[in-house]
């Protein structure tokens, strides 16, 4: 039986401040085994003194939670080894990337969003039809997500071939990979704007270093 994970986070808030919000989602061909792409990252923290603590982007640059004790240079160590590991995992990814002001409501958004997730998920129909099973990870946090989520997949694809669980992102790198692009993601838009602020360019550089370093590795995963 062949198995797709599907790993979906997201940035900003629908009903909050945030200018931005992202619906990401992180596609893994369960027959492309991560074992050794994990080992290898992991041993590579340990070879520069670094902690093995599961990847959280915002945390990461802003030093809370697990981070709250590591200086900037080994946080700034960590995203570089973290990168290095997504750019030799195997994975593709979709972001739906939006600009809040430019809807007239959340209801508006929404609405935006599950059609464009239909799209893309009928465009890509043929690459989702060589797999028997379909299992779409996400963490509940916003529970209309969760329904745009089931009613594209559900409209898209069989709705047996779809299978939805409860995951927490420490459980998963792939979940952290997801966290990843997110955030790298989302600071492509800050900087295309503009945007960008000191605590960005403290840890991605310019523009030009943040497209060389990150950016263009990243995004030769786009689906």
């Amino acid at each position: 039986m062949k198995e797709l994970s599907v790993f979906v986070d997201e940035s900003g808030d629908l009903g909050g401040e945030s200018r931005y919000y992202l619906l990401t989602l992180v596609f893994h061909d369960q027959s492309d085994d991560l074992s050794h792409t994990i080992d290898l990252y992991e041993q590579s923290l340990a070879s520069r003194g670094l902690p093995n603590v599961p990847f959280h982007f915002n945390p990461l640059l802003r030093a809370n939670e697990e981070y709250w004790n590591l200086d900037a240079s080994q946080r700034s160590k960590l995203l570089m080894s973290f990168s290095t590991f997504a750019q030799h995992t195997p994975f593709s990814y979709h972001v739906l990337a939006y600009r809040k002001d430019r809807y007239k409501s959340t209801d508006a958004l929404v609405r935006t969003m599950k059609r464009d997730l239909t799209e893309f998920l009928f465009d890509n129909l043929d690459k989702f039809a060589e797999f028997d099973l379909v299992k779409i990870y996400y963490d509940d946090g916003q529970p209309l997500i969760t329904r745009i989520l089931h009613a594209a997949f559900e409209y898209a694809l069989f709705k047996s071939a779809v299978m939805y669980r409860e995951a927490h992102p420490t459980e998963y790198r792939m979940f952290q990979i997801a966290d990843f692009v997110c955030g790298i993601e989302l600071i492509a838009l800050k900087y295309e704007s503009h945007e960008e602020t000191s605590t960005d360019r403290r840890f991605f550089g310019q523009w030009r270093d943040f497209r060389k370093n990150y950016l263009r590795k990243l995004r030769r995963h786009v689906l």
